[in-house]
């Protein structure tokens, strides 16, 4: 039995620490906050619930793999239900579109809006399901130590899905500046302007339409704490209000972290913080990657949020609502071209008590609303009052009623908080655009190549932002500790 460390509580800790407890060993996991959860925290106020990181619930096939390792259910620590429709996207006042569950549905919304565009995305999704299967059958679940991980006969039949984005690819067969839209948006979860995303990555479309958005009972927080429950009957110790200082290391091996003042002795350490601040916890001769490598790195957006409580039951929203009435790629240059606070700015709203009534009162709505925003912009409440003001005017109009006399409170967390409260670089939300040149083998390595028994984890390495695939970079970092334990 070794002692293992784990920095940090959110989905890929969790996951690494639960492969590794499995395995014999004692893990023991700290986290600097007051409860577990890292970026997929909850806020809680005068009855309302408020999921503060994801609430999309896509790739379902990825929890169930997961629990099953451990032969569980993931409804033996939540419960689940499918959207439909997944989420409803307003272009203007009286004009929106809704994916739903039905393929039937879908097409005819599609062939409505331009004909003969259901036949591109008949054949689109196909590409999406092949290409979903072929990244979850092995190559998102490697190391990202050679390009060699890429070649299998499904990525090698595709190569010319990594030559083209797929912007091009929507923008050759549809026309509509609605439906490319549609298409588009399930990559911004990658981190990147489509233009810059590989084809390949449409297995995104897949996990939309096809898998589809779900909701667990409770919210998404739900999901965190029924990792932390297997966690602990696995037998990992979880310490919250735990902040690490440092990675202690001796003779090129990290030998303990310093925590809250103290020296604790470890076999191996794991960290699931943000890669980044983890390396701000070695000595400059140590770390994997100095300044200048992160500043060169593109990332995937900070976003500005408000958690709303209403006074009253809202009309004319679906439990995820898309606001794409402004110019999208105006918005996108914001974040990946001139950094810039956006003028005019697409946001994202959930209204999980739509759904659940578990998330506010009865008669009232709980209300999330998100800005992507280009990391490290200047960040004061002045900014977020004004911007704040901005949505809530867009949304009355567009959902004809009025919001903003109803408001019983409401919380913002911005570019600063990320910093403040998840240590992340320039306040980062999703971790580094899946960009070609930052695509597996040439994303930050897992293994510190200077000090020995030091793995990282995390959406800032192999596979990428998203929950699901944070999870499956749990496993991978799981699976190199035993690796290097076996040959020690």
């Amino acid at each position: 039995m070794k002692k293992i460390a784990i920095i940090g509580s959110g989905f890929s800790s969790l996951s690494a620490a639960c492969y590794l407890a499995q395995a014999g060993n004692a893990v023991t996991l700290f986290e600097k906050n007051e409860a577990i959860g890292g970026r997929a925290s909850q806020f809680r106020k005068d009855g309302f619930t408020f999921d503060m990181g994801p609430t999309f619930y896509w790739m379902p096939d990825v929890f169930k793999r997961f629990f099953s390792d451990f032969n569980r259910n993931s409804s033996d620590y939540y419960e689940l239900s499918r959207l439909d429709p997944g989420y409803k996207v307003y272009f203007d006042k009286d004009d929106a579109l809704e994916v739903s569950v039905s393929l039937d549905l879908l097409y005819k919304a599609f062939e409505k809006e331009e004909p003969g565009s259901s036949k591109f995305l008949k054949k689109f999704l196909k590409m999406a399901e092949f290409n979903y299967n072929a990244a979850m059958d092995k190559v998102i679940y490697r190391p990202g130590k050679s390009p060699l991980e890429l070649v299998t006969f499904a990525t090698v039949s595709r190569l010319n899905q990594f030559a083209t984005s797929i912007s091009k690819t929507i923008r050759k067969n549809v026309k509509s500046p609605r439906l490319i839209k549609i298409l588009e948006f399930p990559v911004i979860f990658l981190g990147a302007k489509p233009q810059n995303i590989p084809t390949f990555y449409c297995f995104m479309n897949y996990a939309d339409m096809i898998l589809g958005t779900w909701h667990p009972k409770g919210g998404f927080y739900k999901v965190i704490q029924g990792f932390g429950k297997l966690a602990n009957e696995l037998g990992v110790t979880i310490k919250t209000n735990a902040p690490v200082e440092k990675i202690e290391v001796d003779n090129n091996i990290a030998t303990g972290l310093r925590v809250n003042n103290e020296s604790l002795p470890f076999d191996f350490i794991i960290s699931g913080a943000d890669y980044h601040h983890t390396e701000t916890l070695l000595d400059t001769p140590n770390k994997n990657y100095n300044e200048k490598y992160w500043e060169k790195k593109t990332f995937a957006p900070s976003a500005l949020l408000f958690f709303v409580g209403f006074d009253k039951k809202l009309k004319n929203v679906n439990h995820h609502t898309l606001f794409f009435d402004t110019d999208f790629d105006k918005h996108i240059d914001t974040i990946y071209g001139e950094p810039s606070w956006p003028s005019a700015p697409l946001f994202y709203t959930s209204f999980p008590s739509i759904t659940d009534d578990t998330m506010a009162p009865e008669g009232k709505e709980a209300g999330i609303f998100l800005i992507p925003l280009a990391p490290g912009l200047k960040d004061s409440e002045a900014i977020r009052e004004e911007y704040f003001k901005k949505l809530i005017e867009r949304m009355e109009r567009i959902t004809d009623q009025s919001l903003n006399d109803n408001i019983l409170f409401k919380k913002s967390f911005g570019v600063n908080d990320f910093v403040t409260d998840y240590n992340a670089y320039k306040g980062n939300a999703y971790g580094l655009a899946n960009t070609l040149m930052q695509t597996a083998f040439l994303k930050p390595k897992m293994e510190n190549k200077k000090v020995k028994n030091l793995v990282y984890t995390g959406q800032l390495t192999v596979p990428g932002p998203g929950v699901p695939t944070t999870i499956i970079s749990g496993k991978i970092a799981a699976d190199l500790t035993l690796e290097k334990l076996k040959k020690q």
